[in-house]
């Protein structure tokens, strides 16, 4: 099993700046994917970014390339996606999730184990 916790929401600005984490505990893996989805009110789980590797193979959502950027710790096992110029349109609940198979799939129903999502508001 694999347990997950993201923090680090919150409202701000637009052209703000945040930082969210995912600490994993249980049976993870650096080889393994790690990815960042978003699920604004009314729409689907999006796919924002993943890592795999111990970190040297990462993967973005277009709409965010440039903007935003993921990374890990591996020492505490916890992976960060750095946000940037944000905008209204980042805006919903980020999930952090893992998947077993070591390959960075942009589908949300690839990955197995979930966060509890956190919150992210940007205002205009």
């Amino acid at each position: 099993q694999v347990q997950l916790v993201d923090s680090g929401g919150g409202l701000v600005q637009a052209g703000d700046s945040l930082r969210l984490s995912c600490t994993a505990s249980g049976r993870t893996s650096t080889t393994s994917p790690t990815g960042w989805f978003r699920q604004a009110p009314g729409k689907d789980r999006d796919f924002v970014a993943a890592i795999r590797l111990g970190g040297q193979i990462t993967n973005y959502a277009d709409s965010v390339k440039g903007r935003f950027t993921v990374s890990r710790d591996n020492a505490k096992n916890t992976v960060y996606l750095q946000m940037n110029s944000l905008n209204p349109g980042d805006t919903g609940v980020y999930y952090c999730a893992f998947r077993a198979t070591p390959i960075i799939s942009r589908s949300a129903v690839e990955y197995g184990f979930w966060g509890q999502g956190t919150q992210v508001t940007v205002s205009s």
